[in-house]
């Protein structure tokens, strides 16, 4: 493939931020520190100024260098800090002018501050030190959404729900998640007080808990459903993804009943490199290509194999994908496809194929991710998406017959390109991994967006749980529960703007600016009725999914995640039924990984 013009202005950018930081900083040292807590790639700062540097000559020729550059942006820089007719700080003018240079790079480029650098180790390592619950700001008070098991808080019986009213005697009215979250984590031994006002009790519940490390799990769920086919849940791919899934692996294939596996990496954003080879490894044949990287740096050239024999190589496999499938998820996705080892179901994927490395720099609270790279996947494709290639997909324009076509839609040289699987089948280019099987996407209307956004389902499912605690496994929605849920909408005052309720607004805006409301007053009127009518309709027409989500997050706050993928997941989602259906189907299994003639 091409590379993208402007390839080389990439170490031209480094090169300039580490130069610009010195001579505003000083002429100390440019050593590397702080944030490197791993082995991590480094630039190497140079110092490129000279005792006589280069004399201008007006109207030279010669090849700018990126000496030259970076003189220029220091000389810029120190003459604006110094004569500007007000006082500009030095870290913002600089902080600027990085911003300014990665602006016009990919969306993934970016300075990574003390805190997202943080944050990125933690996914990554898949470990922190604290209580282990999943937390989010409900009304003025941060609010439990989900204990994970086995951790501190799960243990000492916190639940879904549970509004976090004080932190070691701090109220968390008005609190952010952040603070809320620091002041709950620390040294693993070390105790916090925590008090809950839990729904259905008068008084508040204080509790002391220990810290712990939490590990934070990439298999979040797997188990053998009944007609002999397992199904795990990989969420990311983080530094323990393989081991964990080649344990889960293992003891399915141990029951002696798995004919068949269920991988589902939707909405998995991805992770380690790594992770990500030694994955399609556990299904693919040693040797076999895994992915490649190729960049404007002949040293980003890279093949990557598998190094071991699969520990599940030729029973039937189907992975599920879909939108927010992204990144690793997407080679392991695209090799075992390309390999003809199993069956890709559900949408096209993410389509971010870039390789990010992390460079260190003189300040110990800054880093910067940078792409270096895109990847290819084993027939040659390469998962990176054009509009997902910049900051700016807007200017992703092309005119076609005086008209404007939007970049997404745009043909290029990519999505055209033919590719052919190990077996012969077609692939096509342009980014991310079309599936093999397409599941039609879920699409929600303005009320059910608002319902799930404005948290109903969760806060009606807390309130009924603690109200009914004899909930059993065989629980279902009752036309009773519907009512009530409705009624419990009305209490919450719940609302949202139909499309017709949008265009009142903007008629009433009109007639008021014109001074006319008495004259339409009577068709307003008649207006917002059927705004109500159609409310009242929009809540019937939802009535299965409604139902379907309070069952979910009934399910949820009783049994937890493993409820949800034990009786909602295996049973009722459409992309597994997909899944089962092939796999149990032997022949169209087959047929689906076959060259078709054209006889």
């Amino acid at each position: 493939m091409r590379n993208r013009q402007g390839s080389g202005f990439l170490p031209v950018t480094l090169a300039l931020i580490a130069i610009a930081l010195i001579w505003l900083v000083g002429h100390g040292e440019a050593g590397e520190a702080g944030v490197n807590a791993q082995q991590l790639f480094v630039v190497d700062t140079v110092d490129l100024r000279q005792e006589n540097p280069e004399a201008y000559t007006p109207g030279e020729k010669s090849p700018k260098t990126i000496a030259h550059y970076t003189r220029l942006l220091a000389s810029m820089a120190y003459k604006i800090h110094n004569n500007y007719m007000e006082e500009i700080e030095a870290e913002k003018l600089t902080r600027n002018a990085i911003d300014g240079m990665l602006d016009q790079l990919d969306p993934f480029s970016v300075v990574l501050e003390r805190k997202s650098y943080d944050q990125l180790m933690e996914k990554t390592h898949g470990k922190y030190e604290g209580l282990g619950i999943v937390i989010a700001k409900r009304g003025d008070y941060i609010t439990v959404i989900s204990p994970f098991e086995g951790t501190p808080a799960y243990n000492m019986g916190i639940r879904a729900g549970d509004k976090i009213i004080a932190i070691d005697g701090i109220d968390t009215r008005d609190m952010t998640v952040d603070e809320s979250s620091d002041l709950m984590r620390g040294e693993a031994g070390t105790s916090v007080e925590i008090t809950i006002q839990r729904p259905g009790l008068d008084e508040p519940l204080d509790y002391e808990i220990e810290r712990a490390i939490i590990e934070l799990k990439s298999v979040n769920y797997a188990g053998m459903m009944d007609n002999n086919i397992g199904y795990v849940r990989l969420s990311k791919f983080s530094e323990t993804a393989t081991e964990e899934l080649r344990t889960t692996i293992d003891s399915l294939i141990n029951t002696g009943r798995m004919e068949g596996l269920i991988l589902d990496l939707r909405s998995n954003g991805g992770g380690l490199l790594s992770q990500a080879i030694e994955i399609a490894n556990l299904f693919l044949d040693m040797g076999n290509t895994v992915v490649s990287t190729k960049g404007h740096q002949a040293s980003t050239y890279r093949e990557y194999a598998c190094r071991n024999e699969p520990i599940f190589p030729d029973k039937p496999l189907v992975i599920l994908v879909d939108g927010g499938t992204a990144s690793a998820s997407e080679i392991v996705s695209g090799a075992i496809q390309d390999w003809d080892r199993g069956i890709i179901i559900g949408n096209t994927t993410f389509g971010k194929g870039l390789v990010q490395q992390i460079f260190t720099t003189s300040d110990p609270d800054i880093a910067l991710k940078l792409t270096t790279a895109k990847y290819y996947v084993p027939s040659g494709r390469c998962i990176q998406k054009p509009e997902r290639a910049t900051k700016h997909p807007e200017d992703l324009i092309a005119e076609d017959d005086g008209e404007i076509v939007e970049g997404d839609e745009k043909e290029t040289p990519e999505e055209t390109e033919l590719f052919l699987t190990k077996g012969g089948r077609p692939v096509y280019g342009g980014g991310g991994i079309v599936p093999d099987i397409e599941i039609e996407r879920e699409t929600w209307k303005p009320l059910e967006i608002n319902l799930e956004r404005q948290t109903m389902f969760f806060d009606y499912a807390v309130k009924y749980v603690s109200e009914h605690p004899e909930i059993g496994d065989d629980f279902e929605v009752t036309e009773e529960m519907l009512i009530d849920f409705k009624d419990f909408t009305d209490e919450k005052e719940f609302t949202y703007k139909t499309n017709l309720q949008k265009k009142l607004e903007d008629f009433e805006k009109a007639a008021e600016d014109a001074e006319m409301e008495d004259r339409f007053a009577d068709k307003i009127e008649e207006l917002r009725e059927l705004v109500a009518l159609e409310k009242e309709n929009d809540f019937m027409e939802s009535r299965d999914w409604i139902m379907r989500s309070i069952k979910r997050e009934v399910i949820r706050a009783k049994f937890g995640e493993s409820g949800v993928y034990e009786h909602m997941v295996l049973k009722t989602d459409p992309y597994v039924k997909k899944a089962i259906e092939i796999l149990t189907e032997d022949e169209t299994y087959s047929d689906l990984l076959t060259v078709k003639s054209d006889s």
